[in-house]
């Protein structure tokens, strides 16, 4: 078990409350080969620990091997996590002890040169993570749809594409001269525009004329 560098550590006895509130701490960044496992025994020895969750990294997994004959060890990497403590009074202090301290003072052990992250987040429930984690899945999973159908629309214009030059080609390999290509109408300039007008002026004049004077 790592020692940490607290040296007075407070237990906590809540058999006297009636109803515990628990508390909640967030931390902002979990080190390399930190797991749920290893917090929970870092954070039991203060008071109970109820649910934990870590924020898994994307394309969070390494694959560790130096041979080929042994094994290749999967490692996870997470960004954030959250613990939660059965008791409010043990989160508060774990925060307020543990935030900003090595989390172990062996040198031979993979945490000696990492500083804990922990912030106690007040009013806050684990609902509130619960939600917020759905809408974070289902903004990914609409993300992700969107994606796909774009990726479908630009193969299928690839597609038809690919097959419109290929009749081309074959009627140009044919001789036929039945393909007509499409005519792109352009806008007028302001020259043509204007005058076009005037020729309609002179029109419109030359056959009021005409019709009083027969």
């Amino acid at each position: 078990m790592e020692n940490t560098k607290c040296t007075r550590i407070m237990k906590f006895d809540e058999s006297k409350t009636k109803k515990r509130k628990r508390g909640i701490v967030y931390l902002s960044s979990i080190p390399k080969y930190m797991n749920i496992a290893k917090i929970r025994e870092l954070f039991t020895i203060y008071g109970e620990v109820g649910r934990i969750y870590f924020q898994l990294a994307e394309n969070g997994l390494e694959q560790d091997g130096k041979t080929k004959k042994r094994k290749k060890i999967h490692t996870k990497f997470f960004t954030e996590g959250w613990v939660e403590f059965e008791s409010k009074k043990v989160a508060k202090y774990i925060a307020s002890t543990l935030n900003n301290t090595q989390i172990s003072t062996r040198k031979r052990s993979k945490f000696y040169d990492v500083i804990w992250n922990i912030k106690y987040l007040p009013r806050f429930k684990w609902i509130h993570l619960s939600e917020r984690l759905a809408y974070e899945q289902a903004v990914r999973k609409q993300r992700l749809q969107t994606e796909i159908a774009q990726a479908k629309r630009e193969v299928n214009f690839f597609a038809h594409n690919v097959d419109k030059s290929r009749k081309l080609h074959q009627v140009q390999q044919n001789g036929n001269s039945s393909f007509i290509p499409p005519v792109i109408k352009q806008r007028d300039t302001d020259a043509e525009i204007k005058s076009r007008k005037e020729i309609e002026l002179i029109t419109d004049r030359t056959g009021f004329l005409k019709s009083l004077f027969g």
